[in-house]
């Protein structure tokens, strides 16, 4: 008698049975769990304390990580107890998501291990390869629609994207940035931009006006991201697409003062959830960069798409 109602104490906490149900389903790390619940370290480990005492959690070591996974031997009353879990913590859908895509992570990093030590020729240097080049040749096959580029700054993406688009709208609320664009522009002869000056969350584009919306490096200056991320959905034309390229979250809280950041960066759950919620569906993330100087910026990749 005494063990159930050691469980019952145990599972009593929403928390605790996020953590089952993940494990429930798959072996996961500290680490992990720690990125798809956005929960501290020391917390994590107190719960798997936790669980661990009460016998519903074990754990094996791999390489440098220890992996949890649910009790084999638990069965009944657990198994009832997280059947309801999955009905009544709101959380539970979007902790499943981001679950498989820490496992995709996972099995990317193995592919990626063999794919180096497989060939090692091409990996660090190729002449005459840059990222612009190729981000160049990949906007050319896109075909000329209209970009709305939210958060444009002084404009260099938005020059970018007009040598292809049929139309770019540059929106920025500060009115010197759009100024120095629209000198950009004339300097360089490009008639295809259209800058107007603009909030982020209040947008001056007409509904359904665009294909495409671009975020770069702009969505953790907005005060309400998620409000901005539900007007890139209202200016689209259904089946249009959003990208977003931000950063990845981070401590760095010099940021604030030095870059005027309003959010130090976002997790994939965040985004994800935010383009969930705006009525977005085949959303893709991805972590596509990390710079090696300290204090090691990642930047996020998120694209998505409006319903036809």
């Amino acid at each position: 008698m005494s063990s159930i109602v050691k469980t019952l104490r145990v599972v009593a906490d929403p928390n605790r049975l996020r953590i089952l149900l993940l494990l429930k389903a798959e072996e996961l790390s500290v680490a992990e769990l720690q990125e798809i619940l956005a929960m501290g370290q020391s917390t994590i480990s107190t719960h798997l304390s936790q669980l661990k005492q009460a016998g519903l959690v074990e754990d094996r070591r791999t390489g440098k990580n220890n992996l949890y996974h649910l009790c084999a031997a638990c069965g009944s009353p657990l198994d009832e107890i997280l059947a309801e879990a999955v009905k009544e913590i709101p959380e539970a859908a979007q902790d499943q998501a981001a679950s498989r895509r820490v496992v995709r992570k996972r099995q990317d990093r193995m592919r990626s291990f063999f794919d180096s030590v497989a060939g090692r020729l091409g990996k660090d240097y190729v002449p005459g390869q840059s990222w612009k080049s190729v981000a160049e040749a990949l906007l050319r096959l896109l075909p000329p629609m209209a970009i709305a580029d939210l958060g444009a700054g002084e404009g260099t993406f938005a020059l970018l994207l007009a040598e292809r688009a049929r139309q770019v709208i540059a929106v920025d609320a500060s009115a010197k940035m759009l100024e120095v664009g629209r000198a950009h522009a004339l300097r360089h002869g490009v008639r295809n931009i259209d800058f107007r000056l603009g909030d982020m969350e209040e947008v001056p584009i007409a509904a359904g006006e665009v294909d495409l919306v671009f975020f770069s490096q702009s969505l953790h200056h907005a005060l309400h991201p998620e409000r901005a991320i539900q007007e890139a959905h209202r200016i689209l034309v259904p089946g249009g697409r959003i990208v977003v390229l931000d950063l990845v979250k981070h401590r760095f809280e010099e940021a604030r003062e030095l870059y005027a950041d309003q959010w130090l960066g976002f997790s994939e759950s965040e985004i994800e959830s935010m383009l969930e919620k705006a009525g977005f569906v085949s959303i893709q993330t991805s972590v596509v960069h990390k710079e090696p100087e300290t204090p090691q910026f990642q930047t996020l990749l998120a694209v998505a798409a409006k319903p036809a």
